[in-house]
């Protein structure tokens, strides 16, 4: 995916997280049923991660986590933190999370262009999910209820 402003440039490797760039992760709010289908989309946790670890080897702050389904390219749960000056700009593990996260990618991607705000990938190989790790996505999205705390 195209970004929608020039990339900064990234610190040096092991260089501490440049608390000037703020990042807010884009994650696809995907229902538990479609777990055999498409476990990453339904695994939030490791959408973040995937964002999280292409932010930090960047040097980039995560400072907000946004989970969504089908939102308007335009809607302010997306650009209330970018409004607020909280972050910088959104990254999301892969098209495929944007796709479900918002209803258009192509009217949200002119937004960003429209407002100067990046938009990235991650672009990182998605994890393959045994039936253990599906799962522990089970038990920890059925069960929240319960007390269990995802570990």
């Amino acid at each position: 995916m195209a970004e929608a402003a020039p990339a900064e440039a990234a610190p040096a490797a092991g260089a501490p997280p440049r608390a000037d760039v703020r990042v807010a992760v884009i994650a696809s709010l995907t229902p538990l049923e479609e777990l055999d289908r498409d476990p990453f989309l339904v695994d939030t946790r490791s959408q973040h991660a995937m964002c999280a670890r292409w932010a930090a080897d960047k040097g980039y702050v995560v400072t907000r986590q946004l989970v969504v389904h089908a939102l308007p390219h335009d809607h302010r749960a997306l650009w209330a933190d970018i409004d607020a000056g909280h972050a910088d700009f959104f990254v999301t593990a892969n098209e495929r999370v944007l796709d479900r996260a918002v209803r258009s990618v192509a009217d949200f991607f002119a937004e960003c262009e429209r407002r100067g705000v990046r938009l990235e990938t991650a672009g990182l190989d998605e994890p393959v999910y045994s039936a253990a790790m599906k799962a522990g996505v089970h038990r920890r999205l059925s069960m929240p209820t319960a007390g269990y705390d995802g570990c």
